[in-house]
């Protein structure tokens, strides 16, 4: 399995990986038990990772089109969203054939999760995190550069994400960015809901819901899209 992982690194990833447990842990979801081989063999799963990967992401992204677009910021900002947004690391880890990769249990695996955009765009973003804790930050640069590069000519495609959208929509008219604001967590553990209200200054507050506060966020963000488009 190691041998198998590493030539998926060079080949597609084009990144010989020092530790290859780092790239095990990014590709390892949540689901999987401590005992398992995975997860033992990657030290946990990919969250923690993820949380670095979007910093690193977010800043070779900010630093790149700054350097290479001389724009203002609103359309710097719609640039850096349509790269970094989940959509679109959600397609950069299509193209790598991550959800064949996942280190997942049987029954999230059977409900989808290995193929849905939030959690291929949070692996995504652990294994930049996994490049540049192996390499460096000059390595992530590189990686980075390599694989969302063929994203930028395709910028406005890729908001596709309500947030994105909404967010683009403010920025372009000299708005703030919109604000979310959870208002309430209702039911189970193992079935919450969530309501979330976005703020956009000069429009009342809009609502939406969610089984995950990202969902809810999403929800709210489109159902302000609709509002203003009314």
């Amino acid at each position: 399995m190691s041998d198998d992982l590493a030539a998926w690194a060079e080949g597609t990833l084009h990144h010989a990986f020092a530790d290859l447990g780092l790239l095990r842990r990014a590709l390892t979801h949540s689901s999987v038990g401590s005992g398992s081989g995975a997860s033992a063999g990657g030290g946990g799963s990919y969250q923690r990772l993820e949380f670095l990967g979007d910093r690193v992401l977010g800043c070779v992204v900010a630093a790149w089109l700054y350097a290479d677009y001389d724009e203002p910021e609103g359309k710097l900002t719609a640039r850096y969203h349509g790269l970094v947004e989940g959509p679109a690391c959600a397609e950069v880890a299509r193209a790598w054939a991550v959800p064949e990769r996942l280190f997942m249990e049987k029954t999230v695996r059977a409900k989808g999760l290995g193929r849905s955009d939030n959690v291929l765009g949070d692996i995504a973003e652990a294994i930049v995190a996994a490049v540049f804790v192996d390499a460096g930050f000059a390595a992530a640069e590189a990686f980075v550069r390599r694989h969302w590069g063929k994203l930028l000519d395709a910028g406005p495609r890729l908001l596709a994400d309500p947030k994105s959208r909404l967010q683009e929509w403010a920025l372009t008219r000299s708005r703030a960015v919109p604000t979310y604001e959870l208002v309430s967590r209702d039911g189970p553990d193992h079935a919450p809901r969530f309501r979330v209200q976005v703020v956009v200054r000069g429009h009342d507050p809009v609502a939406g819901e969610g089984a995950n506060k990202r969902e809810a966020e999403k929800a709210a963000a489109e159902a302000m899209l609709a509002r203003i488009a009314s």
